[in-house]
């Protein structure tokens, strides 16, 4: 009698039912969406920082061409505004600016910038703009000030 009880009771656990399993694949399809998503969220912010890295450089670049040109830099020679191109240019400060537009505009999507140069201050100021199109909807705008 006592062998009955127990076969029939080892009948009764067959496993999981059908619902136990259904329950169980949607909560793992839950968190496998989450872990895409902040793997979606990781790569958006390590692109980003890629590019505000990028133009740092660029930044730094020109900088250090306007410290090497240091008194024709003072007198505005270096300043340019953003959307502005230079058709012939003669002098080292426009063969610069040239440079530094071309680089800017084979780095970043829809890259420009602008320098500003104040000789009564000795600061430049140094604006990038970029299009960030996997992160902001707006162009992105880096700007640094410098002493020359």
């Amino acid at each position: 009698m006592n062998t009955q009880i127990i076969r029939t009771e080892m009948t009764r656990e067959r496993g999981m039912t059908l619902i136990e399993a259904l329950v169980a694949l949607l909560v793992l399809s839950i968190g496998l969406l989450g872990v895409a998503a902040l793997q979606m969220s990781s790569l958006r912010n390590t692109h980003a920082a890629h590019m505000r890295s990028q133009a740092t450089a660029l930044a730094s670049d020109i900088t250090d061409r306007m410290r090497a040109n240091r008194t024709v830099a003072l007198t505005g020679a270096y300043n340019i505004a953003i959307g502005a191109t230079l058709t012939a240019p003669a002098t080292l400060a426009e063969l610069d600016l040239t440079a530094w537009k071309n680089a800017l505009a084979a780095t970043f999507p829809s890259g420009d910038g602008a320098v500003a140069v104040n000789p009564a201050t000795n600061l430049a100021q140094i604006t990038i703009q970029l299009d960030d199109s996997r992160g902001a909807e707006a162009p992105v705008v880096f700007t640094t000030q410098t002493r020359l």
